[in-house]
């Protein structure tokens, strides 16, 4: 696929028309408050593997709603005291997987915590953790699951867990609470985005090839799943554009993003099709602390960077955490 999207030049000072909500802010604080209401509940749990440079545990923590959510912590084996830490969230239809497939981080000297999708994990990768809300009718896939009112979509129990899956960590001895950043790729990166704004205190983010951001273009732009979820949904319940789009209003990457105040690295593909790159910069642009930079791969669609993101990560990071 060609470039089909803005010009570079004019991605670097787009704006999304994207309208935030008046109680977007007291909607996610009322939203986290409930979640705090169930003890946290962290536990960890040695996993025996054949893995001799790492441990690993089992994690389980209270998440939207108290219900159970599972991770891996993973540590270099050598680790005696606390470490900085990448949380990290994982892209649309996956899940946490087996542990062997999450080296990366404790290999470059930090603890890596990996939430598993309630609910997802079918797709790809697998995972243990189920999501026990129902919603109305919704077009298969997660996109419109709940999606007639913002308390009821799927997003807002996720993007809770996320918030939930930090604290997790930073419970754990071997974290140091201080230095934690998040991380995580398509959806993972749109969960990233959302926690930068709802953890104030986090050392840095790394969105790649976000997700869920802007909205009202993402769903006229492209005709890619998952964002066409939403278009097949609205193509049956005529009538209910309006009612949806307030809806994701408040799961916006681009109103996460303008309290977004850790230092971060977003990166985009100009053939991205399912994450078009004016949608990324949107956010990007949008991210309100000036510590932000963006890697643009010009001739790749989804997969964005891929090994060379990791590696941009692995130079940008250790000098914020």
């Amino acid at each position: 696929m060609a470039l089909f999207d803005l010009p570079l030049d004019e991605l670097r000072t787009y704006r999304s028309a994207s309208a935030e909500p008046e109680d977007f802010d007291s909607f996610w604080a009322k939203t986290l408050q409930e979640a705090r209401d169930h003890d946290l509940a962290a536990r960890f749990e040695p996993v025996g593997t054949a893995l001799k440079t790492v441990t690993v545990h089992d994690v389980t923590f209270a998440g939207f709603g108290g219900h159970p959510i599972k991770g891996w912590l993973t540590v270099p084996a050598w680790a005696n005291s606390p470490l900085p830490t990448v949380v990290e969230f994982i892209g649309y239809g996956g899940g946490r997987g087996l542990p062997h497939t999450h080296l990366l981080w404790a290999a470059a000297g930090f603890a890596h915590f990996v939430m598993d999708t309630r609910g997802q994990a079918s797709g790809w990768g697998g995972g243990d953790t189920p999501d026990p809300v129902g919603s109305a009718p919704a077009f298969p896939g997660f996109m419109t699951r709940g999606i007639e009112d913002p308390e009821t979509y799927y997003y807002r129990r996720l993007f809770t867990d996320a918030v939930r899956a930090v604290e997790a960590a930073r419970s754990h001895p071997l974290v140091d609470a201080a230095r934690v950043a998040a991380l995580g790729g398509s959806q993972g990166g749109g969960i990233t985005i959302a926690v930068g704004a709802l953890v104030p205190d986090l050392a840095a983010v790394a969105p790649d090839v976000p997700f869920l951001c802007d909205f009202p273009r993402a769903t006229v732009l492209t005709d890619r799943a998952p964002y066409r979820e939403i278009g097949n949904y609205l193509k049956t319940h005529r009538g209910r554009t309006e009612q949806v789009r307030r809806t994701l209003s408040y799961f916006d990457g681009v109103h996460f993003a303008a309290r977004g105040r850790a230092p971060a690295l977003f990166s985009a593909a100009l053939e991205d099709q399912t994450c078009p790159p004016s949608t990324v910069f949107a956010a990007f642009n949008a991210w309100a602390n000036e510590d932000k930079d963006i890697e643009v791969y010009d001739f790749n669609d989804h997969e964005g960077g891929g090994p060379y993101q990791q590696a941009a990560q692995l130079r940008w990071l250790p000098a914020r955490v």
